[in-house]
C-alpha cells in the first residue's frame, strides 16, 4: 500500500499543474489591471457630500440617484475637476501613472459622493426638489447579496472553466498514460461458481487438466520434490466446444484469481501498445498468484511470422514477440498458469508451441453419442420438460452439434413452447427447433400442384435410394414443406457413431444425393434446377475421395486439393503439387464415380417405380412423413447408419 500511495503522489501532482498554471495566470491578470496598465479617462467625479450641496445650490445639478448611503448624478454643465487655479495649475507638474503616463484634467459629466446616513440630512430631499433635480431612489428591500453575486459572476464563471480545462487536460494526460496497460476482466475464485460439473462431453480434455487444479491447489508438494508444471496450456478444438467454459470452470475447480482477456485486445493502431499490455497482464496475474491467465482467440495476435505476400503487420509481429518472451520469463516457483484457446491452431507461430510455452495442447473436438446425452442433461436442468421427450433420440438426432449447438436447441425448444402456450417442452417442439435450426424457419410461399409435383418426386427419390441401400443412413422423416432455401429435405437418422467411412459408405451418400435428380428423370422426363445443392455436395465428396483419400484409380496418393488455406498468399506461392495431366486424370475419376452412382441410382428406382408413384403421392397429401408411415409403404430399411441431411429442391 505504501508503494502504491508513493506512486498516486505523483499523478496527484501531475493533475494539479495545469490547474495551479491557470491561477497564476488569472492572477496576474487580476494584478495588472490593478496597476492602471491602461491609462482611462474616469467618466465619474468622486466628490464631497459638502461639494454635492454647492453644486446643487448653483444649479448645476440635473438628476441624482440615490442608493442606501451612495448618491451618484449629472451635472447640467460639465466641470474640470479638480478644480484649481491657474496658478496652481502652471506651477504643479502633469500627474503620471505607475508607467509615466501623462493624466491631463478631465472634463467630468458625472458625480459620485456618498451619503451620511449616521448624521441625516432632512434639508436634502426639499432640497433638490427646491432646485428642479429629478430624483431616483432605490428600493429598500433591494438584495445586496444578489448583486455582490452578479458583479462576481463573471469572475466565477471564468475560474470554472480554467478548472474543467485543467481537469480534462489532467485526465487526457492520465488516459495516454494507461492506454498501454492491459484491461482483462478478472473473476476471484469465489465469483467463478463454474466447476467440471457443468462441462460435460469433454471428459479427456477435464482429465488433462485436473493436474493443473492439483497444482494450483498443492502447489508446494509439487516444488519440494522438483517438479515444474505446465505453465502453457492451449486448448484446440471448433467453435462452441466449450473452450472458454472449461477454463472458467479450471478456476472455479482451483479456487483462485482468473484474469480473461481477447487476444484481439491487445493489438492496436499504434506500434509498441500491444507489447505494453502483454507486459502489464502478465504483471498482474503474477501480483494475484497463484492464478489463472487466459487469452482467448489466440490466433488474432499469435499467426505464423513470415508467411504469405502481403506485408507485415508490426504491431502484431511486436505483440506476439512479446508474449514469447513473457512465457519465457516466468520463475519455475511461479504459480501461474496460461490457458488460451483457438479454433485454428495450423495458423499458430511454432515458437508458441515449443516445450516451455505451451507444453499441453488440449484438443476438444465434437461430443459423441454420450457426450451429446450429458450435455442435453445439463442444459434441461432448467426446462420444464414432458414425459415424451426422450434425450437418448435426442442425442442420436443431434450428430455433429458441438456444446453451443446443442444449448442453443435447448432454448429454442423452450421458446417454441412458449409461443405456442404450452406449460411444458414436448417432443414437438424439439423437432420443430431441431428444422429451425438445420434448416430454417418455414416459408409460406404459393406453389402450384405441378411445383409440389416435382419437389415430391424429387424427395420420395432421395427417400428411396436411402431406404433400399444397405450402406445408406436410415431414413428418418421426408418432407415437401419450405424451410430456408429448401423446398424440400429428406433427413436420415443415425444407428450409431462412425469416426472412419468407409468406400461403400461413401458410395452409398454418393447415390442417395443423385437419387433426386435420377427421379425427376424416371417420373418427370426432364431435370429441374432443384438438384443444384446435391450435384455441388456429391462432386466436393468425390473429389476429396480421388485426392484425399486415395478411393480412385490413380491409387494410394494425396494430393493439395479443394483445401482451405489460411495463408493464402503463402499457397499461392508454393504452386500445385500436380501436373495438369494428372489434374485431368483427377476430373476424370470424380466423373466416374458420379456417373457410376448415377447409375445405381436409377437402377434402384427404376425397378421400385411403383413405390416412387405411391410414396411421391402420399408427400403431395401429406407433405411430411415420418418413420413409421415410411415403414408402412416401403418396408423396413436394411440397416441403420450414421444422421445425415439431404436437401432437396432449392429455391
Amino acid at each position: 500500500m505504501e508503494s502504491q500511495n508513493k506512486k498516486e503522489e505523483p499523478d496527484k501532482l501531475l493533475r494539479l499543474r495545469p490547474l495551479l498554471i491557470w491561477l497564476l495566470i488569472l492572477s496576474g491578470l487580476l494584478i495588472w489591471n490593478g496597476l492602471n496598465f491602461w491609462p482611462k479617462t474616469p467618466s465619474k467625479a468622486s466628490i464631497t457630500y459638502s461639494e454635492f450641496i454647492e453644486q446643487l445650490k448653483t444649479d448645476n445639478v440635473k438628476r441624482v440617484y440615490i442608493d442606501e448611503d451612495k448618491i451618484t448624478g449629472a451635472f447640467e454643465i460639465p466641470i474640470i475637476w479638480p478644480r484649481k487655479s491657474e496658478e496652481d495649475q502652471t506651477a504643479s507638474s502633469p500627474k503620471t501613472s505607475f508607467f509615466s503616463k501623462q493624466i491631463e484634467p478631465a472634463e467630468y459629466k458625472e458625480f459620485s459622493t456618498v451619503f451620511p446616513q449616521e448624521i441625516g440630512d432632512s434639508n436634502l430631499l426639499p432640497l433638490l426638489e427646491k432646485h428642479g433635480v429629478t430624483v431616483e431612489v432605490k428600493s429598500i428591500s433591494s438584495n445586496k447579496f444578489l448583486t455582490l453575486i452578479l458583479s462576481w459572476l463573471p469572475l466565477a464563471l471564468l475560474f470554472i472553466f480554467f478548472i474543467w480545462m485543467s481537469s480534462n487536460i489532467a485526465g487526457g494526460r492520465n488516459g495516454a498514460f494507461k492506454f498501454g496497460r492491459s484491461r482483462p476482466r478478472r473473476y476471484s475464485g469465489d465469483e467463478s461458481k463454474i466447476t467440471f460439473d457443468d462441462v460435460a462431453g469433454v471428459e479427456e480434455a477435464k482429465a488433462q487438466l485436473q493436474q493443473e487444479v492439483d497444482f494450483l491447489r498443492n502447489p508446494k508438494k509439487y516444488h519440494d520434490i522438483g517438479a515444474r508444471i505446465p505453465r502453457g496450456v492451449l486448448l484446440m478444438g471448433p467453435p462452441g466446444t466449450g473452450k472458454t467454459l472449461l477454463a472458467k470452470a479450471l478456476a472455479g475447480e482451483a479456487s483462485v484469481p482468473f484474469f480473461s482477456i481477447s487476444a484481439s485486445e491487445f493489438v492496436e493502431m499504434f506500434v509498441g501498445v500491444g507489447a505494453s499490455r502483454v507486459r502489464d497482464l502478465f504483471k498482474q496475474a503474477k501480483e494475484s498468484a497463484p492464478s489463472i491467465l487466459f487469452i482467448d482467440e489466440l490466433d488474432a495476435v499469435a499467426r505464423r511470422r513470415g508467411a504469405g505476400m502481403g506485408t507485415v503487420n508490426d504491431e502484431r509481429e511486436q505483440t506476439l514477440n512479446q508474449l514469447l518472451v513473457a512465457m519465457d520469463g516466468f520463475d519455475e516457483r511461479e504459480e501461474v498458469i496460461v490457458l488460451a484457446a483457438t479454433n485454428r491452431p495450423d495458423v499458430l507461430d511454432p515458437a508458441l508451441l515449443r516445450p516451455g510455452r505451451f507444453d499441453r495442447q488440449v484438443v476438444l473436438g465434437l461430443p459423441d453419442l454420450i457426450g451429446r446425452e450429458e450435455i442435453l442433461k445439463i442444459h434441461n436442468k432448467k426446462l420444464k420438460l414432458k414425459s415424451d421427450v426422450d434425450i437418448k433420440l435426442l442425442a442420436r438426432s443431434t450428430t455433429g452439434m458441438s456444446g453451443a449447438d446443442l444449448a442453443n436447441l435447448c432454448n429454442e425448444a423452450a421458446i417454441v413452447a412458449a409461443r405456442d402456450n404450452h406449460s411444458e417442452v414436448t417432443k414437438s417442439d424439439f423437432e420443430e427447433a431441431l428444422d429451425n435450426i438445420r434448416l430454417g424457419e418455414k416459408r409460406q410461399i404459393l406453389l402450384d400442384q405441378n411445383q409440389k409435383r416435382v419437389i415430391a418426386f424429387h424427395e420420395a427419390g432421395h427417400a428411396l435410394v436411402a431406404w433400399f441401400t444397405p450402406e445408406a443412413d436410415e431414413v428418418h422423416k421426408v418432407t415437401i414443406i419450405p424451410r430456408g432455401q429448401a423446398l424440400g429435405v429428406t433427413e436420415q437418422l443415425p444407428g450409431r457413431e462412425q469416426y472412419n467411412y468407409s468406400l461403400s459408405y461413401l458410395v452409398a451418400r454418393l447415390e442417395v444425393m443423385l437419387g433426386g435428380r435420377t427421379a425427376e428423370e424416371l417420373a418427370l422426363g426432364e431435370i429441374t434446377t432443384g438438384a443444384e445443392n446435391d450435384l455441388v455436395e456429391a462432386t466436393q465428396l468425390a473429389r476429396r475421395m480421388v485426392t484425399r483419400w486415395g478411393m480412385g484409380e490413380l491409387g494410394l496418393i494425396a494430393f493439395r486439393a479443394d483445401e482451405e488455406h489460411p495463408f493464402l498468399g503463402y499457397e499461392l506461392a508454393k504452386g500445385k503439387d500436380y501436373s495438369e495431366e494428372t489434374a485431368s486424370s483427377i476430373d476424370r475419376e470424380v466423373r466416374r464415380l458420379l456417373d457410376e452412382s448415377h447409375q445405381k441410382a436409377h437402377n434402384l428406382l427404376s425397378t421400385k417405380r411403383e413405390l416412387l408413384d405411391k410414396l411421391a403421392s402420399m408427400l403431395l397429401e401429406e407433405e411430411t412423413i415420418g418413420r413409421e408411415e415410411l415403414i408402412k409403404i416401403l418396408g423396413a430399411h436394411p440397416r441403420p447408419g450414421v444422421l445425415q441431411k439431404v436437401k432437396g429442391t432449392e429455391s
